[in-house]
C-alpha cells in the first residue's frame, strides 16, 4: 500500500534523512503503547513492514510529511542506535500462496462483504470497492481489506503477523462483520436525527408563521388586554419591583418576545416571570401596636407560659417605638404538645401580621431552602420565596417548625443555607438561586419551634432560645377546661347539656390515664369521652353524659397510670430519682442488692457511659466513708452489688442520679429503708458533695404528678426555684442539699451510727492466707 504518514521525532526523521541518502529502504514496526515517546526494542511489536520512502517533505512546524510504500513482512531480530537514529536488523518473512476452491469461495464472500462495508461507510471512495474485485491473489487482497477497514491497531497487527492468506481473508471476513453492525446503527441514528431535525425545522418554520399571525391581529389584541406579553409588560411597570429585579424582569420579558411562543425556553421564562411578579414587593399588612390588646390576645389563646408572653410583648413594645423588626430571631423549645406552632399563631394574630408555617421535618436538601438554578428541568423557588408568595405580604411572621429535626448529610445540610435566612444583618439581600435577585427579608418576622437544643452551634447562635416547660396539673385542667373540652364537644357535635366533664372529672384524667408534659394525650382523652358519651345519647342510653371520677373508666377503660407514691412501703436499696427527657420530666427507681462476690459493682438497665462512670465514683466514695455510714470495710472482700434501673429497653445517661445511687447503696449495705414519698436529683462527686443539675422545673413537674412530697436538689440549684410556679413549691416540700450527709439524714427512715474500724479490725478481718503475706508481718528493725 501507498500511505502518507506525519513524522515528528527526532530519531524517526534522521532515519528517513538517511535512508533517503542510501537505498531508501526503511523499516516500519508499530509501537504496543502509542503513548510512549522513546520506545526500546521491549515497546515495539516483532513484526513489520519494509517499505520504500517515495517522497520527502519538510513542513514548517518541522515535522516531515513522508510517502511510503509497503514491500514486504519481516520480522524485527535486533536493534541499535546509529549516528541519532535506530538500525533495525531483520529478517524477511515470505508468505504462502494457496490454491483451491476453498480459496476462491472466501475472496468472493469478503469482496461481496466489503461492497457492503464500502456502501455503508461514508470515508471510503466508491471506486475502492471495484479496484479490490479485480485483484486475484489471496494474499493481496486480504493486505488490501486490512488497509481499508477502520479497526484497532492491534487488530491490524494481528492480520499482519498472521501468515496464512485463506486465514488472514477469515480474520478480515470476521472484522468486516463487527464493523458492519456499528456502521447499521450509526446509519439509524443518523436517519432518527435527520428526521428530528426536519420535524423542529417544520416546526419552527410553522411557528414564525403563527408569530407573524400573531403579530399582525397583534393591535387588536393590545387594544383589548388579551396580549399575555402586554400584560406581563404592565404588570411589570405596575409592581414596586427594586432596581435589579425590574431591570431582571425587563431582560427576561426582552428574551421571551425573541422565543417561539410554544419553546421550552419561552415556558421557563414565563414561569419564572410569573414567580418574581407573584412575590409581594412592596407590599406590607398593617401592623398592630397596642400592647394591651396583644396581651388579651395572647392570654385568650393560651393559658400559662407568662415568661414567653412577656418576652413576645416586649419584642412588640420595641417594635412599636422604633418601627423596625430588627432583633433577635425567637426559638420555642419546649417537649411535645405545649402549644409552641399555636403560639407562633397566636403572636401573629397579636402583632396584626399574616401567618405562614414551613414545617422543616426531615428536609435534608439546601435547595429546599434556596431553590434550584433555572439550568434544572422543572426548578422551583425555596420554601422561603414559595411562601411569602403565598402570605402575599412582606411582612408576615414565618414560623420554622422543627428546626432541630432538619437532615445534614451528604446530600446537603439546609442547616448552612438557613444561617442567612435568619441573621438580621445578613437576610436584607437574602439571594434564591431561582430568582437570582436580592429580597429584603428583614421585615418578616422569624420564630422558630424546637423539641430540644440538638442543633447547629452557628444556627443557635443566631436565635433567642425561650424555654417551654411542661404544664403543672391545675394548669392542664384549666386549659381543658377553657379550651380543649368546649373544642371536642364541637367536634363531636354535641349539644348544650349533654355532655359535661367538670374539674374532677378531667383531674382524675390527668392523674390515671396521662403522663406528659404537654397535653395532646389529654386532648385525645377527652375525644375518646366525648365520642362515647355521644354513642350512649345516639342509642337511647341517656339524654345527657356527666363524667365523674366514679364513672370515668366507662368511657376510658382501666387506669394506665399510678397517681401517688410509687412504691407502697419503704423498701431497703429502692431510691426514687428524677430525670429529664425531651417529653418532659420521668420517675427514675434506682435498685440495688448485695449479692456474694468480691467488693465488685455490676450495672444493668441500658446505662450510658457518663452513668456508668456516676455509679463507679458514688460506689468509691461509699467505699472511701463505709465506717462513717455504718459499714465495716471488710463487706467489701466478700460481696458485690448489683445496681438496676428499671426499664432496661429504654436507654438512660447522664450524671444527675449520683445521689440516688450512693442511697441506694448505702441503704443496701446498712439495712436501712429509704423513704417512699423522698425523691431526690444531684450529681455526687468522690468527695460528696452534691452538683446542681439541669431540667429542674420538669423534674419537680414529675415528683409533683408521682405523688412525692418531699425533693431534694443541690443547693446550687435553689437559686432556679423563684422561676418555678408558686403551686409546685408549695405542693412538695424542696430541702436544698450540698452534702450526700444531708441527703441521708431526709432520706433513710433511720439514722446511721458509724463504727470505729481500727487497723487491728482490718488485720482480723483479713483470711488466714493474706495474714501471712509479708505486708502483714510486724516490723522486726523496729523492734530491735
Amino acid at each position: 500500500m501507498i500511505v502518507p504518514l506525519f513524522v515528528g521525532r527526532d530519531k524517526s526523521v534522521a532515519a528517513l534523512e538517511s535512508a533517503m541518502a542510501a537505498d531508501k529502504n526503511i523499516f516500519l514496526v508499530s509501537q504496543l503503547d502509542p503513548a510512549e515517546d522513546d520506545p526500546d526494542r521491549d515497546a515495539l511489536y516483532d513484526l513489520g513492514v519494509i517499505a520504500t520512502v517515495l517522497q520527502l517533505l519538510k513542513l514548517p512546524d518541522g515535522t516531515v510529511r513522508v510517502l511510503v510504500e509497503g514491500k514486504q513482512r519481516a520480522s524485527l531480530q535486533a536493534l541499535k542506535e546509529e549516528g541519532g537514529h535506530l538500525v533495525a536488523e531483520v529478517t524477511l518473512v515470505v508468505g504462502q500462496e494457496p490454491e483451491g476452491a476453498e480459496a476462491q469461495a472466501l475472496m468472493r464472500s469478503v469482496i461481496e462483504q466489503f461492497e457492503n462495508y464500502s456502501k455503508l461507510n461514508r470515508k471510503l471512495p466508491a471506486e475502492t470497492a471495484v479496484q479490490l474485485g479485480q485483484i486475484e491473489e489471496p494474499s493481496k487482497l486480504s493486505d488490501a481489506v486490512a488497509a481499508n477497514i477502520n479497526i484497532k491497531v492491534s487488530d491490524k497487527q494481528a492480520l499482519l503477523a498472521e501468515l496464512d492468506p485463506v486465514r488472514r481473508l477469515e480474520m478480515a471476513f470476521a472484522f468486516m462483520e463487527g464493523e458492519l453492525g456499528v456502521l447499521q446503527v450509526e446509519k439509524k441514528i443518523r436517519s432518527r436525527v435527520k428526521r428530528q431535525m426536519e420535524k423542529t425545522q417544520r416546526e419552527y418554520y410553522l411557528n414564525e408563521q403563527l408569530k407573524a399571525i400573531q403579530r399582525e391581529l397583534g393591535n387588536e389584541g393590545e387594544e383589548g388586554g388579551g396580549d399575555e406579553l402586554a400584560d406581563l409588560a404592565r404588570t411589570i411597570e405596575r409592581t414596586k419591583l427594586s432596581k435589579e429585579a425590574k431591570t431582571k424582569a425587563t431582560s427576561e420579558l426582552k428574551k421571551l418576545r425573541a422565543m417561539a411562543p410554544m419553546s421550552a425556553e419561552a415556558t421557563v421564562s414565563r414561569n419564572y416571570l410569573d414567580v418574581l411578579l407573584g412575590l409581594p414587593w412592596g407590599k406590607k399588612s398593617k401592623l398592630k401596636h397596642e400592647l394591651v390588646e396583644a396581651e388579651r390576645i395572647l392570654d385568650e389563646d393560651h393559658h400559662g407560659l407568662e415568661k414567653v408572653k412577656e418576652r413576645i410583648v416586649e419584642y412588640l413594645a420595641v417594635q412599636a417605638r422604633t418601627n423596625k423588626l430588627k432583633g433577635p430571631i425567637l426559638c420555642l423549645v419546649g417537649p411535645p404538645g405545649v402549644g409552641k406552632t399555636s403560639l407562633g399563631r397566636s403572636i401573629a394574630r397579636a402583632t396584626g401580621r399574616e401567618f405562614v408555617r414551613q414545617s422543616l421535618g426531615g428536609v435534608r436538601d439546601e435547595a429546599e431552602i434556596r431553590g434550584h438554578r433555572r439550568t434544572y428541568i422543572g426548578s422551583l423557588p425555596g420554601k422561603i420565596m414559595t411562601n411569602l408568595k403565598k402570605a402575599g405580604t412582606s411582612n408576615p411572621l414565618f414560623l420554622l417548625d422543627e428546626i432541630d429535626k432538619l437532615g445534614q448529610d451528604f446530600r446537603g445540610d439546609p442547616s448552612s443555607a438557613l444561617l442567612e435566612v435568619l441573621d438580621p444583618e445578613q437576610n436584607s439581600k437574602f439571594q434564591d438561586h431561582y430568582l437570582e435577585v436580592d429580597y429584603d427579608l428583614s421585615d418578616v418576622m422569624f420564630v422558630t419551634t424546637a423539641n430540644s437544643m440538638n442543633m447547629p452551634q452557628p444556627l443557635m447562635d443566631r436565635m433567642e432560645i425561650i424555654r417551654l416547660e411542661g404544664y403543672t396539673e391545675d394548669e392542664k385542667v384549666a386549659i381543658a377546661l377553657k379550651h380543649l373540652v368546649p373544642k371536642q364537644i364541637e367536634a363531636h357535635g354535641l349539644k348544650d347539656g349533654e355532655f359535661e366533664l367538670g374539674e374532677e372529672g378531667l383531674r382524675a384524667l390527668i392523674r390515671y390515664y396521662t403522663r406528659e408534659a404537654g397535653v395532646r394525650t389529654l386532648e385525645r382523652e377527652i375525644a375518646k369521652v366525648a365520642r362515647k358519651a355521644l354513642r350512649q345519647i345516639l342509642e337511647g342510653k341517656a339524654e345527657k353524659a356527666i363524667v365523674t371520677p366514679d364513672n370515668l373508666a366507662e368511657f376510658v377503660g382501666v387506669r394506665k397510670f399510678r397517681h401517688g407514691i410509687s412504691e407502697e412501703e419503704d423498701q431497703i436499696g429502692a431510691v426514687t430519682g428524677l430525670a429529664w427527657t425531651e417529653v418532659g420530666g420521668e420517675l427514675l427507681t434506682i435498685e440495688s442488692v448485695t449479692v456474694p462476690g468480691k467488693g465488685q459493682i455490676k450495672t444493668t438497665g441500658k446505662l450510658g457511659e457518663v452513668m456508668q462512670e456516676s455509679v463507679q465514683a458514688a460506689f468509691a466514695f461509699v467505699k472511701a466513708r463505709a465506717p462513717a455510714y455504718g459499714v465495716k470495710p471488710s463487706v467489701f472482700a466478700r460481696k458485690d452489688i448489683h445496681v438496676h434501673l428499671p426499664e432496661g429497653a429504654v436507654p438512660k445517661d447522664g450524671p444527675s442520679a449520683g445521689v440516688g445511687m450512693v442511697t441506694a447503696i448505702i441503704s443496701t449495705l446498712t439495712g436501712i429503708a429509704v423513704r417512699r414519698d423522698v425523691a431526690m436529683t444531684g450529681e455526687v462527686t468522690l468527695r460528696g458533695r452534691v452538683l446542681p443539675i439541669g431540667g429542674l422545673k420538669e423534674k419537680l413537674l414529675a415528683a409533683l404528678r408521682g405523688g412525692i412530697t418531699k425533693v431534694l436538689i443541690p443547693a446550687e440549684n435553689e437559686k432556679d426555684l423563684a422561676e418555678i410556679p408558686a403551686n409546685i413549691r408549695e405542693g412538695l416540700e424542696i430541702v436544698a442539699v450540698a452534702h450526700v450527709d444531708d441527703v441521708l439524714s431526709h432520706a433513710l427512715v433511720a439514722p446511721i451510727a458509724p463504727i470505729e474500724w481500727t487497723e487491728a479490725d482490718e488485720l482480723a478481718a483479713l483470711p488466714p492466707a493474706e495474714l501471712a503475706s509479708p505486708d502483714n508481718l510486724p516490723d522486726v528493725s523496729v523492734r530491735h
